[in-house]
């Protein structure tokens, strides 16, 4: 029997802890079921770095000094638990991430992405990255984050012609040790930050602001290198859907 991606990973030693057993999928954030289309999601449930999606953007797990990612408990299902936070430069790093697709850039198109979270208060710090395309500096960047000693998230739009951050920061935090769902919204010219399905930040964007690069899709940071805003807390139920 063909063994699952999620089964090559633990047989690998990539993932720690027990595995929960698996009921029915865990709840999902509130995502919008018409048009337009959701491009990639993972749960984490199953074949935990698989597209749920079915649009094939398998995640592969990166890892540098011994970073692994750990499984908890969410719901009925499970979530994955990156690094405990850590300072200096022997510091594991581990990242999920998915070759580039060009459907996974909306050029100027809405797009809508989000994760359900859970970070403490102990574990915030300057920068984690929640998921991401791009980077700020080059190509253009679309990318969930949370920030900060009060650990709010922010959502963030580079366009692929100029380098200027646009970014949607929350006025509430998410490091309070539960299950938050977060979701980045640009809508025109709008880029909203959501949590738990309420707007608590909102930036204006240029109307021709557009995301279109040739990197990958990643999750709980840049990548393993030393400068990744490694994410120290729990993700779930990630999404990103476009049009």
């Amino acid at each position: 029997m063909k063994r699952s991606v999620f089964a090559v990973a633990l047989a690998a030693g990539l993932f720690t802890g027990a595995l929960p057993a698996a009921a029915a999928p865990s709840a999902q954030p509130a995502v919008p079921s018409a048009q337009p289309r959701v491009v990639a999601r993972y749960d984490f449930d199953g074949h935990a770095v698989a597209d749920d999606s079915g649009n094939g953007h398998t995640m592969r797990v990166i890892s540098r000094r011994g970073g692994r990612l750990g499984v908890v408990a969410h719901g009925n299902g499970r979530a994955v638990q990156f690094p405990s936070k850590c300072s200096g430069a022997k510091c594991p790093h581990v990242v999920l991430q998915t070759p580039h697709a060009a459907d996974l850039n909306p050029g100027r198109r809405p797009i809508q992405f989000g994760a359900t979270v859970r970070l403490t208060a102990t574990e915030t710090s300057k920068g984690q990255n929640v998921l991401q395309k791009g980077y700020s500096r080059k190509g253009s960047q679309y990318k969930l984050q949370v920030d900060g000693r009060m650990g709010r998230p922010s959502c963030v739009l580079v366009d692929v012609a100029a380098s200027r951050i646009r970014l949607a920061r929350s006025s509430v935090s998410v490091s309070d040790g539960r299950w938050h769902a977060v979701q980045c919204r640009r809508s025109g010219t709008q880029l909203s930050v959501l949590v738990d399905g309420q707007v608590r930040g909102q930036v204006t964007v240029p109307e021709k602001l557009s995301v279109i690069n040739r990197f990958p899709l990643s999750i709980g940071g840049k990548g393993a290198y030393n400068d990744n805003d490694q994410f120290r807390g729990a993700v779930d139920d990630v999404w990103v859907r476009i049009g």
